[in-house]
């Protein structure tokens, strides 16, 4: 098992940033793939951003160019840098691991933009 503790969320207004953060522990293999995903209310989860071990990235179209991964591999965390933040962002934030063929979900973190 693979235990995801996120933080860093919280209430910002336009424009304004965040930076979240999630920590795994546990069984962790060496190759795997962490990130975020989000979901609004009434709506679906999506994918924000992933990032692998071997540095791979993926971002959702509309985060691009806002929105950072990056982690740190001897701490087992993953960061989610979010600048230029919009409304439209709003949403729960889920930290995501991957590994042999499990996925594992964070507890998530509100992330709410709004004036």
């Amino acid at each position: 098992q693979v235990q995801l503790v996120e933080s860093g969320g919280g209430l910002v207004q336009p424009g304004g940033s965040l930076r979240l953060s999630c920590a795994a522990s546990g069984s962790i293999f060496s190759m795997n793939v962490m990130g975020w995903y989000r979901q609004a209310q009434g709506k679906e989860r999506d994918l924000v951003t992933t990032m692998s071990t071997g540095g791979m990235t993926n971002y959702a179209d509309s985060v691009k160019g806002r929105f950072t991964i990056s982690r740190d591999d001897a701490k087992n965390t993953v960061y989610l840098q979010m600048n230029s933040l919009k409304p439209e962002d709003t949403a729960v934030y889920y930290c995501y691991f991957w590994s042999d063929f499990r996925t594992f979900w964070g507890q998530g973190t509100q992330v709410t933009v709004s004036s």
